[in-house]
């Protein structure tokens, strides 16, 4: 048994892309991310790098193999403990921030927290605190359309810690900033991950962020192969 903080294993998707075609888009492959690890995941658009953060992050269901979180295997369970589990086990941040317009910064960190039993008080508590330590605490008032978007991004970030998961996964989490404003929200993110102690896995064109990581794998070929 692994004791990795997530563990994919022999991991295959095949989806159709016509009535007689079949694109296999990940081919028995395999992952492992450590605790406290992080982890950069490099590869060219369409070569399969969502479909390996969403089955990582029990979004997708593989065709074959397995995916462990934590050591519990996860592979086969129904809908709703995948969806407990996502709860409490994964944060994911992506590309753009998909953070729900008519609430303020404070209440979109507070949501996921209050969706998993957190009682009010100790949601907006643990909202402001992490609004603060990436500092944008004075923009907790605000809703998304009158911050920038390094600001929104650092709100996402926050979101997907709410509920203190021991993996997070991004998706081309700078991917949408100007470089810049990309240097600055990875260096937030980074400074998040190492502070937290959890286990990222982080797909990202950006070589230069990806070499500040702890380890670069590149997806090829449907095969996670070190970078």
């Amino acid at each position: 048994m692994s004791d990795a903080m997530l563990d994919l294993e022999g991991v295959s998707k095949t989806y159709n892309a016509g009535r007689e075609t079949e694109v296999r888009v990940l081919d028995d492959t395999a992952l492992q991310v450590a605790p406290g690890e992080m982890v950069a995941l490099v590869a060219p658009s369409g070569a399969g790098k969502s479909t390996l953060l969403h089955i990582a992050g029990l979004l997708d269901t593989p065709d074959t193999g397995q995916v462990r979180i934590g050591g519990t295997d996860y592979t086969g369970l129904s809908d709703r403990r995948r969806t407990v589990a996502r709860r409490q086990e994964v944060g994911f941040i992506y590309q753009f921030h998909h953070l729900l317009p008519e609430f303020t910064a404070l209440e979109n960190i507070m949501l996921p927290q209050l969706a998993n039993g957190i009682p009010k008080a100790e949601a907006q508590t643990r909202a402001a605190d992490l609004l603060a330590r990436v500092g944008i605490g004075a923009r907790a008032d605000h809703r998304p359309s009158a911050m920038s978007g390094g600001e929104q991004q650092r709100v996402a970030f926050c979101r997907a810690l709410a509920n203190e998961p021991r993996l997070l996964l991004a998706d081309e989490p700078t991917g949408n900033l100007d470089p810049a404003t990309s240097e600055q929200v990875f260096g937030t993110l980074l400074g998040l991950v190492r502070d937290t102690g959890l286990s990222a896995l982080i797909a990202t064109h950006n070589l230069e962020l990806a070499a500040r990581m702890d380890r670069v794998m590149r997806l090829d070929q449907g095969q996670v192969v070190p970078g």
